[in-house]
C-alpha cells in the first residue's frame, strides 16, 4: 500500500470509535477460501446447473440429495483459518475502536479470531437445525453425515442455517445491521461488489462521517468513497492494525 494512502487511511479511523465493518466474500479469500463472482469464483466455474439454483430454496426442496452433496462440495470451509483482516477487526473491537461486523459470508472466521458484535446476514455453516423440531446441530451434523440428506433423530432433515436464494433474510440480524451502521462514525467496506441485494442495500443507512472501500475490483459505489482502495483486505488492515 502506497505511503500515502495508508496515511490517509490512517486519518480517517484513528478517531474513530463507532466505526462498523461491513464485509464480503473478498475478506475470507485470504484464508484460501474462493470468492463467488470473480473471475476464479465459484459462479465462473462449469457445472451443469448453475450454482445459484444448486443453491437456492427450490433446489433444496425438490433436490435434497443434489443440495447437500455440492453444499457439501463446495460450502464446507471448516479447515480455513483466521487471516489479518479478521485479526484486525477482533483487535480494535476489543480497543473499543470498532462497534461492530456485518458480513455476508457464512464462514464463521469473524467469531474465530474473536469478534463478539457480528451480524451474518446470510447465516454460518456452523449452525444447523432440524426443520422439524428445531434441534439444533453443529456443523459436523451435515459435513460428517453418512446420509445423502442428514436427517435429526426426530426423522426431520436437518437444515443448514444459510440464507438460500429465494429466501429472506433474518428481521432481527437485518435490523441489528441498520442500527448499527446508521450509528456508525466511519463506514469500512470491504471485500464485496456489492451487487447482492438486500444486504448491498444497507449502505444507505450510512450517515457518519467516512465511507472507506477496500476492494480488488472496482464497485458501483467507488466514487461516493472517502478513500477506495484496491488491494487485498488482509493486506491493507494488517498494514495499520497497530497504527490506530
Amino acid at each position: 500500500m502506497e505511503n500515502e494512502i495508508r496515511e490517509k487511511l490512517i486519518h480517517i479511523l484513528r478517531p474513530a470509535r463507532k466505526m462498523v465493518f461491513f464485509g464480503g466474500a473478498g475478506v475470507s479469500t485470504e484464508s484460501g477460501i474462493p470468492d463467488f463472482r470473480s473471475k476464479d469464483g465459484l459462479y465462473s466455474q462449469k457445472y451443469d446447473v448453475p450454482p445459484e439454483t444448486m443453491l437456492s430454496h427450490s433446489w433444496y426442496v425438490r433436490h435434497p440429495a443434489d443440495f447437500y452433496r455440492f453444499y457439501r462440495d463446495k460450502m464446507n470451509c471448516l479447515w480455513a483459518k483466521p487471516n489479518a483482516a479478521h485479526l484486525t477487526l477482533a483487535q480494535w473491537e476489543k480497543e473499543g475502536r470498532l462497534a461492530a461486523v456485518v458480513t455476508q459470508n457464512i464462514d464463521g472466521l469473524h467469531q474465530a479470531a474473536g469478534s463478539k458484535n457480528v451480524f451474518e446476514l446470510h447465516g454460518s455453516i456452523h449452525r444447523n437445525y432440524c426443520v422439524e423440531c428445531d434441534t439444533f446441530y453443529g456443523p459436523e451434523a451435515v459435513f460428517d453425515s453418512d446420509e445423502p440428506v442428514p436427517h435429526c433423530t426426530c426423522g426431520g432433515i436437518i437444515k443448514p442455517d444459510v440464507v438460500l436464494y429465494e429466501e429472506g433474510l433474518d428481521s432481527a440480524v437485518v435490523n441489528g445491521a441498520i442500527r448499527a451502521i446508521t450509528e456508525a462514525d466511519v463506514l469500512l467496506v470491504a471485500g464485496t461488489s456489492l451487487t447482492v441485494y438486500p444486504a448491498a442495500g444497507l449502505l444507505r443507512y450510512f450517515h457518519g462521517d467516512a465511507l472507506v472501500l477496500i476492494n480488488r475490483d472496482a464497485t458501483a459505489v467507488d466514487d461516493e468513497a472517502d478513500l477506495c482502495i484496491h488491494e487485498p483486505v488482509g493486506k491493507v488492515l494488517g498494514e495499520i492494525r497497530d497504527q490506530i
